[in-house]
């Protein structure tokens, strides 16, 4: 195999690079670069290794013809142009659980910071000014934090919190109320949790969902000098609203390490009265860098060696264990796809794909992926497992999953059907010895067949000679036949054929062949 090449295009903590190179994978630390520069190189490169600084945009992406993965180090892909990527059949990973402590710290810090009043207090005794009195801050312990997301990062602030003997209460429409008991929190509605948060911090990402969760109208709801801490997501907060609130004394305080608008060099909420901020720094601990280079660096080796995806943004994730149990599933799955692909002639409306046997045991999204990679790869040499679910639902594809626990005649099994006009039609394979992808059935009919290299399907009437008359025609176009595979319903009936050859066959092979007797449907395939 090609040893892979990887990209380090901001700065990163050295022991990424040190991971890539003891996998056995070259890599480029090369930071710093403009838009145009990063274009001239990005063609070379199977991995792309960000932090925040590289934008890595659709211009980016369709110069990086060998482009597979990009790895975030650090939570937030916002500078990722994600469908582009998808549609691209780009792997965009991020590292979630890196800087998620020092992320949570850094958010009860701003709160003890809003409570005690500390940037203001030390910048008064620094002035020599002694403002004992002015500064009357007020507890944590008995006040009641509101969590705006309590996903990984919240749930480390709610126990925080708790540790404090603060109240926690949340809203997260993915809370369940068995999750909630767990964490120790009450599960509320936003406008429950403005009206009785003394603080409120926000733990959710930037979504058409939650830009500007607290508006001018829900920062109104809020009980009357409340504080507010934002390490999450700029743009999650009207911050001219907030301005507002803060000046009015309706809100007591606002902490803001993220900002709509990053760099913040000239924020309207600079100098505002009980107001504090910080420059991104959520995840700017030694320990923190340390542990999402190390995680993005893990993960992209993981995919670019052994196929194993972690923490991907835009496909299922599939460990690097998993992997290899997979990987002669998934080639059959692609087969299979693929033979549905090249004998639907563009008439489909959805596929059925189930699994019976050992197979319904397995993961059956990185399945399905491959099903739909094969299926797709008809109408596009680019298609992969990332982006053929998008593709299929770009086209209104239906695509349905199916798990058995039957046993059946092999003690595993993949069936693909397809959704045609005429009805359904439906291809099934297994695995010999575990790892050899076989084709068992063909719309109906038993068969056995390896799908490999170039082929030939024909449809014919059962009848007696036909088989010489073929090999004859072949034979007269110089065609070698590499297998030979037959199946039918009944003696005499419909009989399909499949025909491994050793060279493509052309529209006048296929025309000589059509033109035997009792030929119903020829159509070369390659696999």
């Amino acid at each position: 195999m090609t040893q892979p090449k990887v990209l380090i295009s901001d700065k990163m903590d050295p022991t990424a690079a040190a991971i890539f190179r003891d996998r056995g994978i070259h890599v480029d630390e090369i930071t710093g670069k403009t838009p145009d520069e990063l274009k001239a190189i990005i063609g070379d490169y199977d991995g792309l290794a960000i932090r925040s600084s590289t934008k890595v945009t659709k211009e980016i992406l369709d110069a990086a013809a060998n482009l597979k993965v990009v790895g975030r180090a650090g939570i937030g892909v916002d500078n990722v142009d994600i469908p582009s990527a998808t549609a691209r059949g780009v792997v965009v990973m991020n590292t979630p659980f890196g800087n998620s402590i020092t992320t949570a710290e850094h958010a009860i810090a701003l709160m003890f910071a809003l409570a005690r009043q500390l940037p203001e207090a030390d910048a008064s005794t620094q002035a020599g000014k002694w403002e004992k009195n002015r500064f009357m801050g007020v507890e944590v312990t008995g006040k009641t934090l509101g969590l705006i997301g309590a996903g990984n990062i919240g749930s480390i602030v709610a126990s925080r919190a708790l540790g404090l003997r603060m109240k926690v209460v949340a809203y997260d429409p993915f809370l369940t109320p068995e999750r909630a008991i767990e964490l120790g929190i009450e599960k509320v509605e936003l406008d429950e949790l403005l009206r009785r948060a003394d603080f409120i911090t926000l733990h959710t990402p930037l979504t058409d969902q939650t830009r500007n969760i607290l508006s001018r109208e829900n920062l109104a709801k809020a009980k009357p000098g409340v504080r507010i801490v934002n390490c999450a997501r700029g743009g999650l907060i009207d911050e001219s609203a907030l301005k507002d609130g803060l000046e009015s004394g309706h809100i007591g305080g606002a902490a803001l390490d993220v900002f709509e608008t990053e760099p913040a060099k000239d924020s309207p909420l600079f100098g505002t009265p009980n107001f504090i901020s910080t420059p991104h720094l959520g995840a700017s601990t030694n320990e923190a860098q340390v542990n999402v280079a190390i995680q993005v660096a893990e993960q992209m080796s993981d995919y670019l060696l052994l196929g194993g995806v972690t923490n991907a943004i835009n496909m299922p994730s599939l460990s690097a264990e998993e992997a290899p149990r997979l990987k002669p599933y998934m080639a059959l799955a692609e087969k299979l796809g693929s033979l549905v692909g090249q004998l639907s002639h563009g008439n489909i409306a959805g596929l059925s794909i189930e699994t019976e046997g050992a197979a319904a045991e397995l993961n059956m999204k990185p399945i399905t992926g491959a099903v739909l990679a094969g299926f797709m790869r008809v109408h596009s040499d680019t298609v992969n497992m990332v982006n053929a679910p998008f593709l299929a639902k770009e086209r209104g594809l239906d695509v349905r999953e199916v798990r058995h626990d039957r046993e059946g005649d092999y003690h595993t099994l993949l069936r693909v059907t397809a959704e045609t006009k005429t009805g359904p039609r439906t291809v099934a394979g297994t695995l010999f010895g575990n790892s050899a992808p076989r084709l068992v059935e063909l719309f109906g009919i038993k068969v056995e067949a390896d799908l490999v290299g170039d082929m030939l399907y024909v449809v014919n009437e059962d009848a007696p000679g036909f088989i010489g008359r073929l090999g004859t025609a072949l034979g007269e176009a110089g065609i070698n036949i590499g297998t030979f595979h037959l199946g039918r319903v009944e003696a005499g009936g419909e009989a399909v054929l499949l025909l491994s050859v050793d060279e493509p066959v052309n529209s006048d092979v296929i025309a000589k062949v059509e033109a035997l007797p009792g030929v119903k449907l020829v159509r070369a395939l390659k696999f």
